[in-house]
Formats: C-alpha cells, sequence, structure tokens
C-alpha cells in the first residue's frame, strides 16, 4: 500500500519519459512515478529506494526524494510563503507547498512569518493539510509518559508563566519561568525531562534531569568549567542565585547539589570566596 504523506522503500518496476515508475511489492502492485529529476544517479530495475509521497500540483499522487520539514501527523515549524483569497501556504521543503485553509489557523498568518504546524490527512479530500490550531492535535487525557522519564519536546510558544512544548509529539507540557536556565524560543526542538505528572494530567517539564539525576552531570560540568577558568570559580553556596544563573546557567538548587557531591568526593573545596579543585 502506498501511503501519502509518509517516507516509503518502493521497488523500480521500469522507466518510461516522465521518470521511474516504483512499485510497492504488493499482490495487485501500486505503482507511482518518481520524476527523472529526482531519480538517483546510478540504478537498476529492481532496486529498492526510499521515496516520500504526497501528491502534486494537480493532485496526484507522487514520489520525491526530496525531504520535506515535517511528515504525516507531525509537528514542525514552518514558514508562511502566500497567503491568498484560499488560505496559506508554507513551505515545507517540497516543490508544492503545504496549504493551510483559514479554517485551521489559529491566527490569520502574514507570508514571511513561522507558526508550528501540525500535518494530516484530511479524510474528505485525501489531501495533506496543514494546521496551526495545535491543541487540537494534542491529548492528556491518557499521559503516556512518566516522573523523571526523557523525553522529546517542541516549544511552541512562551508566555510569562513559562515555555509552552508538545511532549513526544502528544501531550502538552509546560517549562515554567524559574525551571529556564538557557535561552530557548519557539520552534526549538530540545531533549528534555518530565519533572511531574499533576493529578489533573497537566505535565511540567525541565530541560536538566530532575533531583539527583542532575547531580552527576552537573558536578562533570562544573568540573569542566573550573578547568577552563583555571581551577576556581567566585561563586559558592551563599552566591547570588541570579549570579550562579548568568554565569553557568544553573538555578542555585541545582548548583548547590552539584558542588556538595563535588566536596563530599574530595574533588573541590568550597571557600568563603568561591570553589577551588583540589
Amino acid at each position: 500500500m502506498i501511503n501519502i504523506g509518509q517516507y516509503q522503500t518502493l521497488t523500480i518496476l521500469r522507466e518510461t519519459d516522465p521518470g521511474l515508475f516504483l512499485g510497492d511489492g504488493e499482490k495487485e502492485q501500486n505503482e507511482i512515478l518518481l520524476p527523472h529529476k529526482y531519480k538517483p544517479e546510478t540504478y537498476e530495475i529492481g532496486d529498492k529506494i526510499e521515496v516520500f509521497v504526497y501528491l502534486d500540483n494537480e493532485e496526484r499522487p507522487i514520489a520525491t526524494t526530496l525531504e520535506p520539514y515535517v511528515t504525516l501527523n507531525e509537528f514542525a515549524y514552518l514558514q508562511c510563503s502566500d497567503v491568498t483569497k484560499y488560505g496559506a501556504f508554507m513551505d515545507w521543503g517540497l516543490e508544492k507547498q503545504l496549504f493551510v485553509p483559514f479554517k485551521e489557523q489559529a491566527r490569520p498568518m502574514t507570508a514571511g512569518n513561522w507558526y508550528i504546524i501540525y500535518l494530516y490527512l484530511d479524510e474528505k479530500t485525501d489531501r495533506l493539510v496543514g494546521s496551526s490550531k495545535t491543541n487540537c492535535f494534542v491529548d492528556n487525557s491518557t499521559v503516556t509518559v512518566e516522573k523523571y522519564e526523557k523525553v522529546d519536546i517542541l516549544v511552541t510558544h512562551l508566555t510569562e508563566k513559562g515555555a509552552n512544548v508538545i511532549v513526544n509529539g502528544k501531550h502538552h507540557g509546560l517549562i515554567y519561568i524559574d525551571d529556564i536556565f538557557e535561552d530557548i524560543r519557539t520552534g526549538d526542538r530540545l531533549k528534555a525531562y518530565v519533572k511531574k505528572v499533576r493529578e489533573d494530567n497537566k505535565i511540567d517539564i525541565v530541560l536538566q534531569a530532575p533531583g539527583y539525576r542532575s547531580i552527576e552531570p552537573n558536578a562533570n560540568y562544573i568540573l569542566d568549567e573550573l578547568k577552563a577558568a583555571g581551577g576556581f570559580l567566585p561563586l559558592h553556596d551563599k552566591s547570588d542565585p541570579e549570579t550562579i544563573k548568568n554565569e553557568l546557567g544553573l538555578s542555585k538548587k541545582s548548583f548547590k547539589k552539584a558542588i556538595g557531591s563535588l566536596y563530599k568526593d574530595k574533588q573541590i573545596v568550597i571557600k568563603s570566596d568561591g570553589i577551588e579543585l583540589v
């Protein structure tokens, strides 16, 4: 079966004037055209080839070796190329741009601006369509992550409260402003950790492994910073939290845990004016 909006490995069946015809190997062979401009430099009939399948300008299924910025049922941060009386069109890395109808725009789109987009298949038209109404495609009714789990996040927007994120492409999460110690922006894809799953299924996310799990990597990070600074840093357990955040990108709590671990292992000395390598 040839599926729209997905990567597939197909077999080269024959070569024609328009390009290579590929098949899916099913009993009733389904075929699709790979235009000549996308064919590999060397190939033989019967070779396997990985392609992405979408609809061309005449709404016919077609294969390409170009790599789209988003595939079916996924989120991506895309730039709006044009807005017409029909809707908006997004650059998603392919010749034919991705259509976002007005009804699928969380707010009116403007050419040149960037938006978080979800790619889905319209069941009525069998066309690939984009939507910036991302909340319609995330669900926290059944949470599939747990405390301390490492997850993939996509930053959707920043507020005074913190950074709203999509967790593992499925759930909505939030990084509270007090837990942000680095520069993050809308569209960033990052590795993060589940700090807490609340009773109402809201998910708190942090960028560093929470609790004791973050002590070792933070301790190693501080050791590297100490070595780079010649063995001494003018920071200690009484330092101002903002100073620690600006210098190391760590919360004071994480910093104290890390230097406590280093002190216990006799790797540093904590002085009145800073920390020093032993």
